[in-house]
């Protein structure tokens, strides 16, 4: 019979229990096709940095295109100098 440390059982699962928070931790932000939320969240502050606003359509006739909010369609616009 082999002898066991306890220290060496105490430290096993603390392990095993990082490596499943480092792997869900990967997966929450693993961007999804189509989805880019980590993305487009960083273009929203991006665009209100610049003292913009996101416009769902497209900019008014005051304001110019600056860049985009998300990977879809909305716009950054702020207003023409």
């Amino acid at each position: 019979m082999g002898v066991v440390c306890f220290s060496q059982l105490g430290s096993q699962p603390a392990i095993r229990l990082y490596y499943l928070l480092f792997v869900l931790l990967f997966l929450f932000l693993l961007p999804v096709p189509g989805n880019g939320s980590i993305i487009s969240g960083l273009q929203k502050y991006y665009c209100k940095i610049r003292s913009s606003q996101c416009a769902l359509i497209g900019c008014l006739p005051k304001e110019e295109q600056i860049g985009r909010c998300s990977l879809r369609d909305r716009k950054c616009c702020r207003k023409k100098k």
